[in-house]
């Protein structure tokens, strides 16, 4: 049931700022957080996650991430999968971990499904422009592969999901030739949710000031700068989610997408389309008692990747 928990008060509030999410982002994003914060801070006060955080992957400040694990562990030794988030923020805002609860509401629900999280900070626009997102990302996972075993997980069983603009890091980093950094072998799936895959600076475009601050000036570049014109030149398995009430423009780029990954590879990516949901509230709404995406993201993991080596199992593969 779409926003299943929420008071009807709430759901009304989420279907009222739908309508018009593009007018304000900022006014209409604050609404979702005030909406799932109370159901994740509750949540979080009565659990076994086990939360390391602010550990250096980098020498950067912002080279930062934070590990999830559940208080149990693989019952036949081998580590559990391991899932990499990879927060939004138009490039120039945001961080892994808002109040504690947002995005960490993410890794939470993954550990919950017997993965060890992992909630990735990376430098920001306009101090670390393009391709830097897409590096962090790539020495983020380098860290992982090498240390993530001492926390429970499989450092050969890696699911990189990555929301917004960090959706667009994620996909520079296994696609586009210009980050200069070849994925790790050790990666097998990527999930990119409302993510911006076509850098733009259209006049309505909210976030086109960010785009340019991430991007640069030279809008004749921004072509080929865009991880949409490499969809289909990894072989991975890839599932794109989009909201019925996005941030203008980027449902169609993730529909592009798929289509030129198909067209490329033979092989059309999964792709979902959360009705009723906005660009924030298709990540904050995990870790309630709404769970299709999430069980989408585990039968992807499970029947496309092959992220269980240990015998886990989604509870709900139906």
């Amino acid at each position: 049931m779409r926003f299943a928990g929420l008071s009807a008060d709430d759901r009304a509030r989420l279907d009222a700022i739908g309508k018009v999410w593009n007018d304000d982002l900022g006014a209409s994003r604050q609404v979702v957080l005030d909406v799932y914060r109370a159901h994740h801070r509750a949540k979080a006060e009565n659990d076994d996650i086990v939360i390391h955080r602010d550990l250096a992957y980098g020498a950067d400040p912002a080279h930062r991430l934070d590990v999830f694990e559940s208080s149990s562990r693989c019952a036949s030794g081998r580590g559990r999968p391991v899932v990499v988030f990879v927060h939004g923020g138009a490039f120039t805002r945001g961080s892994k971990s808002t109040d504690g609860l947002i995005y960490d509401n993410v890794l939470r629900w993954f550990s919950r499904q017997g993965l060890v999280g992992v909630n990735v900070e990376y430098r920001l626009a306009p101090g670390a422009q393009y391709p830097e997102g897409a590096r962090d990302v790539a020495a983020a996972i380098d860290w992982i592969a090498a240390n993530i075993e001492r926390f429970g997980g499989n450092p050969r069983s890696i699911l990189i999901v990555g929301h917004s603009a960090g959706g667009c890091h994620v996909a520079g980093y296994l696609h586009d030739p210009h980050v200069g950094r070849r994925p790790s072998p050790d990666i097998r799936g990527v999930v990119l949710i409302s993510a911006r895959l076509r850098a733009d600076s259209l006049p309505s475009n909210p976030n086109a000031s960010n785009v340019r601050q991430y991007f640069g000036d030279d809008e004749a570049v921004y072509e080929a700068l865009s991880p949409v014109i490499h969809a289909g030149t990894n072989p991975l398995p890839v599932l794109v989610a989009v909201a019925e009430f996005e941030n203008r423009y980027i449902d169609a780029y993730g529909a592009e997408f798929v289509q030129r990954h198909a067209m490329r590879s033979g092989k059309a990516p999964r792709f979902v389309q959360l009705s009723r949901h906005n660009h924030t509230s298709i990540v904050a709404h995990f870790d309630t008692h709404e769970e299709e995406l999430g069980h989408e993201i585990m039968r992807f993991a499970i029947d496309e990747c092959g992220l269980f080596p240990c015998g886990l199992s989604c509870q709900k593969r139906k």
